[in-house]
């Protein structure tokens, strides 16, 4: 590997999935503000709002996570595209 292109700072991160609260470790270099207890060991945290635990792909139950109205945002903006077309 090239000397010098690789962060410096990696370390064990909590990663944190918010859809079903799974947490699993991983080395990472990503900055984080809080902090999260496992195992009782102290870990910086990063929120997900998805992973492998949650995703319909590796599920397989074909759920719909809707996040913020993304669905809702993603209709409403291409319903009226598609009227047209189709009239």
């Amino acid at each position: 590997m090239k000397k010098g292109i690789h962060p410096e700072s990696y370390r064990l991160v909590a990663f944190k999935d918010m859809s079903n609260d799974h947490v699993f470790l991983c080395r990472s270099a990503v900055s984080t503000k809080e902090t999260i207890e496992v195992n009782g060991e102290t870990y910086p945290v990063y929120k997900m709002e998805i992973s492998n635990t949650s995703h319909p792909f590796y599920t397989g139950k074909m759920k719909l996570v809707d996040t913020a109205g993304r669905v809702d945002k993603f209709m409403s903006r291409y319903a009226k595209r598609y009227d047209k077309k189709n009239k």
